[in-house]
């Protein structure tokens, strides 16, 4: 396979650094500072959109040597063992995280979100606004999800 280079459009700022502290991010308020590159206009029109998808890179975890067993989710041996691409976690794949998070405001090259899950550092790779025809209108999910995801967007 070829290989490709990404680089970052921007920065994650707020209080969180802990990248060990998974949950309770639905209050987390982010600044993205986006590269002076893409000048002051770069954001313009985005305060029109109620979210946006952040795309950024789990940048302080290690890819794994091997993604060939599946493992139980977050490490929990009450959730069942799920493959790489059936989980959301950080040790993935060129370590890529989305998010789809709420607009608060944006000034400049400043974007302000709310329920974003990355720390403070955190590379973002781009920016997407959040649009109904993109957005599935029936997701299905295994019960156990809602259980374990019960406290990560709580603030």
């Amino acid at each position: 396979m070829s290989t490709f280079e990404i680089t970052p459009i921007g920065t994650v700022r707020n209080e969180r650094t802990d990248v060990q502290n998974t949950d309770h991010w639905g209050a987390v308020r982010s600044t993205i500072l986006v590269d002076e590159r893409f000048g002051e206009a770069c954001l313009q029109g985005l305060d029109g959109f109620s979210h946006v998808e952040v795309l950024f890179v789990f940048n302080r975890f290690a890819e794994l040597d091997d993604y060939r067993e599946p493992r139980p989710y977050r490490g929990r041996t009450d959730l069942p063992p799920v493959g790489v691409f059936a989980g959301r976690g950080p040790r993935r794949p060129n370590r890529i995280g989305v998010t789809t998070c709420a607009v608060e405001s944006v000034r400049g090259r400043e974007l302000t979100v709310v329920g974003l899950d990355a720390v403070t550092g955190t590379p973002v790779i781009d920016l997407k606004p959040a649009m109904v025809e993109f957005s599935p209108a029936d997701i299905k999910q295994p019960e156990w999800v809602s259980r374990m995801m019960s406290q990560y967007f709580r603030p």
